[in-house]
C-alpha cells in the first residue's frame, strides 16, 4: 500500500508493546508517527519520524513512573494531535487516565477499559443486554476439562490455558470451555455505536506451555449478512453501556448454537495490518471517533492474511538474511533468541482463506530454511 506524503502533517504519538503496525497505518492515513515500544526494530525506525524505547519490558509490563516523561521527550515539545495507545494498557486503565490528562486521547478512556475487561462486570453486561457469553467463575469448577483459565485483562493467546484442576490464584478465572471456530471482528465505536470494519478468522500457534498462542489471522471477503447485523447489534449494545471509542476488536466463538461473545479488547488489535487501506483508512477512523467526525469504512474484495513466525529452537545469533518484502517486524542479525520466540510476521493475499494460508505457510517454510541454516538466499 501506498503512504501518503507526509510533509506538514500532523504528529501522532503512538505507544504500545509492538508500535509498527500503528505505525504503518499512520503513515499511509498521512500522518507522522511518533512511537514508543519495547523494540524499536528497524521496520518501526522505517516508519516513524521519531522513536523511543517504552519504559519496561515484556516480563514485568509498562513502567507508569517513566512513561510520561518518555513520551514528553520524544514529542520534543510538539503539540501531537493524538495519543494512541496499543498492546500493553489493558491492565492498567488508571495509566490511560494519567496519560489522557496529558496528551490527547484517541481510543477507549480508563473506565471503559475497566468495564470491558471486569470479567464480572462484561459478563453482567453480556446477559443484561442478551447477548450470548460463557459462563465465568472464580472457585474451582468440578469439571475442569471443560473449562479454560484466564487472566483479568489479558489480551493475545498466550495468557489462556485449560483448567487443570488447581484453584485459580489470584488474578485469574475460569471461563467455560464453547467448542467451535473462531471468528473476530474489526469494529470502530464512537460512544454510541459500533462501524464494523470486517471480519476475520484468527488461529493458533501452540505450544505446550500456551496452547491459544496467536498465530494470526485471515481477513474474509464476507460474513452471511444476517449474522454481520447480529455481531454488529451486539457491539453497537456494548459500544453504549461502555462508551467505546476508536478501534477495537471482539472475539467469538460459532458453533450449532451460534455465535458466542468470548471478549473484548478496547483498542487496536493485532489484526490492524490486514485490514487496514488507502482509501477509508481505519486509523482515520479511529481518529475520526475520538473526534466526534463521521466515520468512513473500507470495502475490501480478497482474502489478506498475516501470521507471526517462531522459532522452534534458540537461536544464539540471527543470521543475516535477505527480508522479502511480505515480512515485518524483522530480527535483527546476531540477535540472540530463545525458543518460542516470535522472528517475523508475514503477510498473504489470496482469493480465498485457503489460499492465503497456503501462500502463507510456503513463505513461513521459506524463511524458516533461511534463519535454521543462516544462509542468504
Amino acid at each position: 500500500m501506498r503512504a501518503r506524503s507526509q510533509s506538514n502533517s500532523s504528529a501522532v504519538l503512538i505507544a504500545a508493546i509492538s508500535g509498527r503496525a500503528l505505525a504503518a497505518a499512520a503513515r499511509r492515513a498521512g500522518y507522522r508517527a511518533l512511537v514508543a515500544d519495547f523494540f524499536c526494530d528497524d521496520d518501526t525506525r522505517a516508519l516513524a519520524e521519531r522513536t523511543a524505547m517504552l519504559p519496561g519490558d515484556l516480563h514485568k509490563g509498562i513502567d507508569p513512573d517513566r512513561i510520561i516523561s518518555t513520551l514528553t521527550k520524544l514529542s520534543n515539545r510538539e503539540e501531537p494531535l493524538a495519543l494512541i495507545c496499543g498492546s500493553g494498557f489493558e491492565r492498567l486503565p488508571g495509566l490511560i487516565d494519567t496519560l489522557a490528562a496529558r496528551f490527547p486521547l484517541a481510543g477507549c478512556a480508563g473506565d471503559s477499559i475497566r468495564r470491558v475487561k471486569d470479567p464480572e462486570r462484561f459478563a453482567a453486561d453480556c446477559a443484561e443486554l442478551g447477548i450470548p457469553h460463557p459462563e465465568i467463575r472464580r472457585q474451582r469448577p468440578d469439571d475442569p476439562h471443560n473449562w479454560l483459565l484466564k487472566r483479568d485483562g489479558g489480551a493475545g493467546g498466550t495468557h489462556i490455558g485449560r483448567a487443570n484442576g488447581d484453584a485459580a490464584a489470584p488474578g485469574r478465572y475460569f471461563q467455560r470451555f464453547v467448542e467451535g471456530s473462531s471468528v473476530s471482528a474489526l469494529f470502530v465505536g464512537d460512544g454510541s455505536q459500533a462501524h464494523v470494519v470486517g471480519f476475520s478468522r484468527q488461529f493458533a500457534s501452540p505450544t505446550t506451555a500456551a496452547p491459544y498462542r496467536y498465530g494470526g489471522a485471515v481477513r474474509l471477503r464476507r460474513l452471511d449478512r444476517k449474522d454481520a447485523v447480529t455481531i454488529e447489534s451486539w457491539l453497537s449494545l456494548l459500544t453504549r453501556r461502555c462508551n467505546l471509542v476508536g478501534l477495537c476488536s471482539a472475539d467469538l466463538i460459532r458453533n450449532a448454537q451460534g455465535y458466542h461473545l468470548l471478549e473484548i479488547n478496547p483498542r487496536p488489535g493485532a489484526t490492524l495490518d490486514i485490514f487496514d487501506a488507502d482509501e477509508a483508512s481505519p486509523m482515520e477512523a479511529h481518529l475520526d471517533a475520538a473526534r466526534g467526525k463521521p466515520i468512513r469504512l473500507p470495502v475490501f474484495s480478497d482474502c489478506m492474511a498475516s501470521m507471526i513466525a517462531y522459532t522452534d529452537r534458540p537461536l544464539e545469533s540471527f543470521p543475516q538474511i535477505d527480508w522479502p518484502g511480505w515480512a515485518a517486524d524483522r530480527q535483527a542479525a546476531g540477535t540472540k533468541l530463545r525458543a518460542g520466540d516470535p522472528v517475523c510476521t508475514i503477510f498473504a493475499r489470496g482469493p480465498n482463506i485457503r489460499a492465503a494460508r497456503q501462500t502463507l505457510n510456503a513463505r513461513a517454510r521459506e524463511l524458516k530454511r533461511q534463519w535454521a541454516g543462516g544462509i542468504r538466499p
